[in-house]
C-alpha cells in the first residue's frame, strides 16, 4: 500500500508540472551490483519507474572498485556521464565531477512539491549539496566467531588478542586474515592507521611529510608485523578481494577488515555466525570508528538541461531517495547477531570518522593503497619511504 501511494504522489505531481516520461530514455550508474545486497533491490526499483512511467533505462551499475571509480570519471571527462548516478561524496572522488551535476536546492526550486533532502552530511567544500545522503557505513573487523570457538582462541577485541588469534590460526592452517594486497587493501590499511592513532591525528590532512603524523608510520608498520606473524594468505600479494573474501564467508579465514557492505554479501545462515568488532588499539586509549555517509545519488546536468529528460530523470531521483526506497537500498540488510554487533559498534563509537583516502587525490590514493601498502607488507618498502612517496603527489592538497 505505502508503495503504491508513493508512486501515485510522485508522478501525480510530475504529471501536473506536464511532466511525459513515455519512451524518454535514461541512463543510470551505481555500485548496486554483484555480491552487494542490494543489487536486487535496486534493479527492482527501476524495473519498477520503467513499468510506472513508460521509461526505458538503461543501467550500467557495476561493484565499486577503483575500476569503477576511474570508468566514472572518464565518462564524466568525455561528456558520457549517465542523468542519475549513486557515487561518493564530499571527496577528491566527486570533487571533478561536481560541476556536471545540479544542487539539491536548485532541484528544489524548479520541484518544491518533490521537497528533496538537502543534508548538511554531503555538503561540499564549496558549501553546495550536490547529493542526496543514501547507505551510512561502518568499517570494522568481521570475525567468524564459531572458528574461535572451536580453536579455543579469544575474540581480537584487543590487539593482544589479535595477534594471539592470528598466530593460534596460522598455526592450524586457518587464514587469519582474509585480504588481498593486489586489488583492495584499503580497510587494512585504514584500520591499521586507526589502529595507532588517536582520532585527531587520524583526521589529520597533511600537507607535508613533516607534518605526517608518527602514528600514521606505525600504522604501516603494523601491516609489516601482521604479514611476518602469517596473519595474511599466502598468496595475498597476487589473488583478488573475491577470492580472499569468500574465504571468510566459508570459514576458512578468521577475519577480515571490511565495511558494512561486506556485511551484505554474508549468507543468512551465517549472520548468527560472525560479529563485527571495533579496531582493537595497538597503542594508547581511547577508540573511534571509520564510519558516516560518504555516497549519495546525483542528478546531473546532461539530464537537466534536455528538456526532454528532465522531468523523468527528476521523476527518477524522486523515486530512489524516498524514505522507503531508501531503506530497501540500506546497508543493513543483515540479522542475528552480525545486526547487533554492528549497532553497538555505532552505539559505543567515540567518534566516527572519514576514510583518509576519501580525502586523497586519485593518485596519490593509488599510490599508497596498490603500490606502497603491498610493498610495506612484503619488506619492500619503510614505511618511511611510503609516506614520502605519497606525500610527494600533494595528497590532501585542494
Amino acid at each position: 500500500m505505502k508503495k503504491a501511494i508513493l508512486f501515485i504522489l510522485t508522478f501525480a505531481i510530475l504529471a501536473a508540472l506536464g511532466a511525459s516520461a513515455e519512451g524518454v530514455a535514461l541512463k543510470t550508474v551505481s555500485c548496486f551490483a554483484g555480491e552487494d545486497a542490494a543489487a536486487i533491490a535496486y534493479a527492482d526499483l527501476l524495473r519498477d519507474y520503467e513499468q510506472q512511467t513508460g521509461c526505458v533505462i538503461e543501467d550500467a551499475s557495476a561493484t565499486s572498485d577503483e575500476g569503477w571509480k576511474a570508468r566514472v570519471l572518464s565518462d564524466f571527462a568525455v561528456g558520457n556521464e549517465p542523468d542519475v548516478l549513486f557515487f561518493f561524496a564530499c571527496s577528491a572522488d566527486s570533487a571533478p565531477i561536481l560541476r556536471k551535476m545540479v544542487p539539491i536546492s536548485e532541484i528544489n526550486g524548479e520541484y518544491p512539491e518533490l521537497n528533496l533532502l538537502e543534508s548538511d552530511a554531503l555538503r561540499e567544500a564549496d558549501g553546495v549539496v550536490y547529493a542526496i545522503p543514501a547507505r551510512p557505513y561502518y568499517e570494522g573487523l568481521f570475525v567468524n566467531v564459531d572458528l574461535f570457538e572451536q580453536y579455543d582462541l579469544p575474540l581480537p577485541d584487543t590487539w593482544a588478542h589479535l595477534e594471539e588469534a592470528v598466530r593460534g590460526f596460522a598455526a592450524v592452517g586457518v587464514t587469519p586474515i582474509a585480504v588481498s594486497f593486489s586489488d583492495i587493501p584499503h580497510y587494512l590499511a585504514e584500520c591499521c592507521l586507526l589502529a595507532c592513532a588517536t582520532p585527531e591525528e587520524y583526521a589529520a590532512r597533511p600537507a607535508s611529510l613533516d607534518e605526517v603524523p608518527q602514528s600514521w608510520h606505525e600504522g604501516m608498520a603494523l601491516i609489516r608485523r601482521l604479514y611476518e606473524l602469517g596473519a595474511f594468505p599466502a598468496d595475498a600479494l597476487n589473488t583478488s578481494e573475491t577470492v580472499t573474501s569468500q574465504l571468510f564467508r566459508d570459514g576458512r579465514a578468521a577475519m577480515q577488515f571490511d565495511g558494512s557492505w561486506f556485511a551484505n554479501t554474508l549468507p543468512a545462515e551465517r549472520m548468527d555466525h560472525v560479529r563485527v568488532l571495533p579496531v582493537p588499539r595497538y597503542a594508547g586509549e581511547g577508540g573511534a570508528v571509520i564510519g558516516g555517509v560518504s555516497m549519495g545519488f546525483y542528478l546531473t546536468r546532461r539530464a537537466w538541461d534536455d528538456p526532454a529528460r528532465r522531468d523523468a530523470a527528476v521523476g527518477l531521483l524522486a523515486w530512489l531517495t524516498s524514505p522507503e526506497n531508501l531503506a530497501r537500498l540500506s546497508s543493513e540488510q543483515t540479522s542475528g547477531a552480525l545486526r547487533e554487533s554492528a549497532e553497538a559498534l555505532l552505539r559505543d563509537a567515540g567518534a566516527l570518522l572519514d576514510p583518509v583516502q576519501d580525502a586523497m587525490n586519485k593518485d596519490a590514493r593509488e599510490a599508497w593503497l596498490l603500490n606502497c601498502v603491498p610493498a610495506v607488507a612484503d619488506g619492500g618498502m619503510t614505511p618511511e619511504a611510503c609516506w614520502e612517496k605519497v606525500m610527494g603527489l600533494m595528497p590532501f592538497e585542494e
